[in-house]
Order: C-alpha cells, then sequence, then structure tokens
C-alpha cells in the first residue's frame, strides 16, 4: 500500500526507532529477581512494551507504597543506564529516513512512554535527537497512551492537524493513541507483536522505515 505524505509526523521510540527490546527485559529481569524474587519471561516483559514504567512495574510486583515504587524505579532506571550501551541500537533505515523527511520541511516529534531524561539520553547517543521538533513523555500529560491525549500534545507544539498526520508505532497503545486523536497510524513490520493481532487496525503496515518516503 502507497503511503501518502504528510506533513507531520509521530514517531514511538521503543521498538519503533530503537531497538530496546532486550534492554527492557533485562533490566525486567534484574528488577523482578530483586524485588519480587521471581524470574520474569522474556514474551510477557515485551508483550507489555508501550506502557509508562510504573504501569509495567506494578503489573509484576503489585501495588507498591509511594517510597517503595519510587525506590524501585530509581534502581530500574540507574541499572538500565549502566548497562544500555550493550543493548541499545537503531533500526535499519531510521537515520537516514529522518534526514530525509526534514530536508522535505517535516514536523517530527517522538511520543513515547519513556521518560524524558533516559529518551533524550538514547536519542542523543543514536544521533537522532536533533531530527526532532518536539518530545512527548509521560511528564509531557497526565493521561498516557493509549489515551490520544500524548498525540494531542504533540499536534499542539507542532502547530500541526490530525489530518495531515501519521502516527508511527510498533505497538497497540500507539496505534489506538492515534486513532483516538483522528491521526492515521502505521505499524512497523519489525515490531514484536504480530501485526495481524493488533486491534484496531492501523492505516498501513510498512515493511521498512523508508516506506514512509514513497
Amino acid at each position: 500500500m502507497k503511503i501518502k505524505p504528510y506533513q507531520y509526523y509521530l514517531f514511538d521510540s521503543d521498538g519503533t526507532l530503537l531497538d530496546t527490546a532486550e534492554l527492557i527485559f533485562q533490566s525486567f529481569l534484574y528488577t523482578c529477581e530483586k524485588y519480587g524474587d521471581f524470574t520474569i519471561e522474556r514474551p510477557r516483559v515485551i508483550a507489555d512494551i508501550g506502557q509508562p514504567l510504573v504501569r509495567q512495574i506494578q503489573l509484576y510486583l503489585g501495588q507498591l507504597p509511594d517510597n517503595d515504587l519510587k525506590s524501585i524505579l530509581d534502581d530500574f532506571r540507574d541499572y538500565q543506564l549502566s548497562i544500555y550501551q550493550d543493548h541499545l541500537s537503531v533500526f535499519p533505515g531510521v537515520e537516514e529516513t529522518l534526514r530525509q523527511l526534514k530536508n522535505r520541511g517535516k514536523k517530527l516529534a517522538v511520543v513515547t512512554s519513556r521518560k524524558l531524561d533516559t529518551t533524550e539520553i538514547y536519542l542523543k547517543v543514536s544521533r537522532l535527537f536533533d531530527f526532532f521538533d518536539v518530545i512527548i513523555s509521560p511528564e509531557s500529560t497526565i493521561d498516557h497512551k493509549p489515551h490520544p491525549a500524548p498525540a494531542f500534545k504533540a499536534l499542539e507544539m507542532l502547530n500541526g492537524n490530525g489530518q495531515d498526520a501519521l502516527f508511527i508505532g510498533d505497538a497497540y497503545f500507539d496505534i489506538e493513541c492515534g486513532q483516538q486523536a483522528g491521526i492515521d497510524t502505521a505499524l512497523v513490520s519489525w515490531s514484536q507483536n504480530d501485526p495481524n493481532s493488533i486491534q484496531p487496525a492501523p492505516t498501513y503496515i510498512i515493511q521498512q522505515m523508508s516506506d514512509l518516503l514513497d
């Protein structure tokens, strides 16, 4: 399916631009063994990627007192920052596609469930940070993906409109967020999720990032 040109492109980061699946799994493996005394399985973690970290921690460890939750979150982030250089990479074609979109005058945003601090670190290390006009992280909105609030916030900051925007992601949370905001959506085929299982169905399924340039 040919993808029409848009003016505004909203990208999820983890699993879409950046291959962080192993990084995220290793971080949850460490956290669940240390604080839950159990070994979590990789497929379970991968299936839950796309949710805010707090929600995912609570899925595995249950509701926790605020002080305990903060300590665990801090430890999770510290551990991830200690290992990310061994497990972080950019998916093929991402950097060149972003460069060409910018050269064509397009406006680009990241809309992620990852906290702003590590999002900025990973994008800078991966040489992607400067392509983006806006970064929307969990600190940006009260409600989070799959709620449409993050997409609306990105469009607001880009001075854009949903009719001329495309949301690109790798999970249900991205597709639902975009569709609820009235935005066309594209699911990447390198998703850890089966594209045929994603409901609601995306507008497009792209085989490589350069498909956005057609």
